[in-house]
């Protein structure tokens, strides 16, 4: 497992983007939100990522995987060496973290996201609470 191959699988997955971060961090996204993080420059871990409370009980307890520095509480691991977790499990856990982080989206967000090109550009702007006031005060019986 290296850099490109961490890569190439994050940018595979829908709406996802990347973004050169804090210096030498290569910062995985989805609408603005981390899923992975990949350290360019040699430092204690090499890949963080997160995982479901279960996840990082269960993560943790293997050689080479420990609680990430400064995201620990939100259940992100990070891996010390890049063979800490084979390619194929590394794969899925890349994909896991991709949809947790998809999940606490906003739904609104998560609707745009998903929904076909051709909705997005025919669909009419959602009315304000502003304009509909304005209607019921200008629709009232005058004295």
């Amino acid at each position: 497992m290296n850099i490109d191959f961490i890569r190439a699988h994050c940018m595979s997955l829908p709406h996802a983007t990347e973004q050169v971060q804090w210096g030498d961090d290569l910062v995985f996204k989805i609408a603005g939100k981390m899923f992975a993080v990949v350290v360019l420059s040699p430092a204690k871990v090499v890949l963080s990522f997160k995982g479901t409370p279960e996840e990082f009980a269960e993560l943790i307890e293997r050689p080479g995987v420990i609680p990430a520095p400064y995201s620990a509480r939100n259940f992100w691991v990070a891996l010390e060496t890049h063979d800490a977790i084979p390619p194929a499990e590394l794969k899925q856990r890349l994909t896991r973290s991709y949809q947790l982080v998809f999940a606490k989206l906003p739904k609104r967000t998560q609707a745009e996201l998903t929904a076909p090109a051709e909705s997005k550009r025919t669909s009419p702007p959602p009315r304000t609470k502003t304009k509909r006031r304005r209607r019921r005060i200008a629709r009232a019986p005058r004295a």
